[in-house]
């Protein structure tokens, strides 16, 4: 089972902290909730990007099955890294979706199966308490990705689309990511619109382009194309900007910022 690795640094560490931190960040007032194929969130440490993160994702009828899919920070593992794992979280397991996993994994070749790769990353593993706050019955998938080619990215997109459309029920893909990080507000703002453009536009193509063409280092560039491909065959048609800010934002240092977006991919 893997254990929790940021609990108390990125998040509480204890089941009442951890509560009242997610009463805190999710909106008060009631809303309609809607359906979504995909979602982009991030990850930083909750005083920075959990108010975006809960604002996005409490928008979403979260269905039962979620695959989370982030960016491997430490490049150990596989490139495309499943885990068939539960999950021990504070405020209880996540168990794996078997047969969701399963399926992935025999999709395409260069999806594997590898705990390594999940041991010391944490962008899918803050996802995790909203995801569980917001859905009683979660169970998931893992995966997290090394750069890829846009024809690799392509691949995997592809057969997440197949294993979703076998496994025959509803699954969300949250994209694990933060946007451009370390530079000024006033660059970072720049190079963050040229790439929430293309997510708008829904073009994987140009996303996984003018990130990598302008030195955007928007560190889950790769899980949201791949989110991008495998939601446009499964009829995403529209996505939807919840709220963009950051670090800044609560810091005051606006010299050195990391973007956050929320976005939904209906």
């Amino acid at each position: 089972m893997r254990q929790p690795i940021v609990a108390g640094r990125f998040y509480p560490g204890s089941p009442q902290a951890l509560s009242q931190t997610l009463q805190d960040l999710f909106p008060t007032e009631k809303q309609e909730k809607t359906a979504a194929r995909g979602v982009v969130s991030p990850h930083a440490g909750y005083v920075f990007s959990g108010g975006v993160a809960a604002k996005t994702l409490s928008m979403i009828d979260i269905p039962e099955t979620v695959l989370v899919i982030g960016p491997n920070h430490h490049g150990r593992g596989a490139a495309v890294a499943l885990s068939g794992e539960d999950w021990n979280m504070v405020t209880g397991i996540v168990p794996n979706a078997s047969g969701l996993t399963a399926a992935l994994n025999s999709h395409c070749d260069l999806i594997q199966t590898d705990e390594l790769a999940h041991r010391d990353e944490h962008s899918l593993e803050v996802q995790l308490p909203f995801l569980q706050a917001l859905q009683k019955n979660l169970t998931f998938s893992a995966m997290v990705v090394s750069r890829l080619s846009y024809q690799q990215c392509t691949e995997v997109g592809e057969a997440i689309a197949r294993a979703i459309t076998e496994y025959g029920k509803k699954v969300l893909i949250v994209a694990s990511s933060d946007m451009n990080h370390y530079e000024s507000r006033s660059v970072s703002r720049k190079k963050d619109q040229k790439a929430l453009d293309a997510i708008m536009a829904l073009d994987s193509e140009e996303l996984y382009r003018t990130v990598f063409a302008n030195s955007i280092s928007m560190c889950g560039v790769i899980p949201v194309v791949i989110t991008m491909v495998a939601t446009r065959i499964l009829g995403t048609d529209r996505a939807t900007l919840v709220e963009y800010t950051d670090s800044g934002a609560v810091s005051g240092d606006t010299d050195q910022v990391v973007g956050y977006a929320g976005i939904i991919m209906h």
